[in-house]
C-alpha cells in the first residue's frame, strides 16, 4: 500500500464515483465534494470517506486534489473562481492539482501558470476505459506535468489505474486523451455508416459484425458496441453524447491553434456536434448511431 494521502476529490460523477472510492479502498484519507452536495454525502456514507458543501474546508484538509469535471470551465471555476472562496485561495504552497476531466491543453497550460504563481503544481491526468475500468481501477491514465511532480503522484494514481502513461509536459495527458477520443469517435462513425450501407443493400448487421472482428476493419467500437449496445438497443456504455462530441472538438480546435490541417478532425466534430444537438449531449453517446441511421433512411 502506497502512503496514505490527503485527497480531496471533486465531481462524483459516473467516473468520479468508483475512482474516488478507490483511492479510499487504496488507503488514502479522501474528503469529497460535488455541486449536488447529497451525492457527495452518499458517497462518504457508503464509503468511510468524508464529505463536504465547502471548496474552503476541502482546501483545509487537501495535500492534493482531484478535479473530475466535465469540461475546463468548470475545472478554473473550482479552483479560481467559485463564489464563496476559490479552492486555490485557500490552499496550502504546495498542494498538487491533479485535473483528471477531459479538458482543453490549451486552458490547461495556461490554469497551470496561474497556480504556479500560487505555489501549486498542476498535473493533467485524464483517463481511459469507461465506467466498468472506474469501478475495479484498471484505468489507463495520460499523465502530463512536470517530472517530479508527477513522481509525487503516480501512487496516488494507481490506485485507480493500471497503465500509467507519461505522455509529456503540462497539456499533454488532456492532448492525448483528446486525441485517443478523436479516433474512437471516428472509428464509430465509420463503423456506423458502413453497417448503414450494408444493411440497406442486404447484409445482416450483425453477421457484418463477425466478419469485421475477424478482419482487418476490426476495432474497440466493432468489438464492445456495435452488438452490445447498438444492434441490442441497450445503448448503455456510461458515456455521455455531448462529452464524447466535446473531446472530439478539442482535438479540432487543438490542430487548428497549432497550425495543423486536420479535414478529417472537422468532419468527425462536425458529425458528433449535429448528433449532440439534434439527441441532447446527456444521452447515451451509442445512440448517435440511431441519429445517422434515421438521417439515411
Amino acid at each position: 500500500m502506497s502512503e496514505t494521502r490527503r485527497i480531496g476529490f471533486i465531481g462524483l460523477g459516473n467516473m468520479g464515483t468508483p475512482m474516488a472510492a478507490n483511492l479510499v479502498g487504496g488507503g488514502h484519507a479522501v474528503m469529497a465534494y460535488d455541486i449536488a452536495a447529497d451525492r457527495a454525502r452518499q458517497f462518504a456514507q457508503a464509503h468511510s470517506a468524508r464529505a463536504t458543501e465547502s471548496l474552503a474546508e476541502l482546501a483545509a484538509h487537501a495535500e492534493i486534489v482531484i478535479t473530475m469535471l466535465p469540461t475546463s470551465r468548470e475545472v478554473r471555476e473550482a479552483l479560481t473562481e467559485a463564489q464563496g472562496g476559490a479552492l486555490a485561495e485557500n490552499l496550502r504552497r504546495g498542494t498538487i492539482v491533479i485535473d483528471m476531466s477531459s479538458a482543453d491543453p490549451v486552458a490547461t497550460r495556461a490554469l497551470g501558470g496561474d497556480l504556479a504563481r500560487r505555489g501549486i503544481a498542476l498535473v493533467d491526468a485524464p483517463v481511459s476505459g469507461g465506467v466498468p475500468r472506474a469501478k475495479d481501477g484498471t484505468l489507463a491514465i495520460m499523465i502530463g506535468g512536470d517530472a517530479a511532480t508527477v513522481a509525487a503522484v503516480k501512487p496516488v494514481l494507481a490506485a485507480m489505474g493500471k497503465n500509467l502513461f507519461e505522455v509529456g509536459p503540462l497539456g499533454c495527458g488532456h492532448a492525448m486523451k483528446a486525441l485517443n477520443n478523436f479516433l474512437a469517435a471516428t472509428s464509430s462513425a465509420a463503423a456506423s455508416e458502413a453497417i448503414v450501407i450494408g444493411r440497406k443493400f442486404g447484409l445482416d448487421p450483425a453477421v457484418m459484425t463477425d466478419v469485421i472482428n475477424s478482419s482487418t476493419g476490426r476495432s474497440f467500437v466493432s468489438e464492445s458496441l456495435i452488438k452490445q449496445h447498438v444492434l441490442s438497443g441497450v445503448f448503455g456504455t456510461g458515456f455521455a453524447l455531448g462529452l464524447l462530441a466535446k473531446d472530439v472538438k478539442i482535438a479540432a480546435d487543438l490542430a487548428e491553434q497549432i497550425g495543423i490541417d486536420a479535414p478529417v478532425g472537422r468532419l468527425v466534430s462536425q458529425l458528433w456536434s449535429e448528433a449532440r444537438d439534434a439527441l441532447g449531449g446527456e444521452q447515451d453517446h451509442s445512440r448517435a448511431w440511431a441519429h445517422w441511421a434515421a438521417k439515411s433512411e
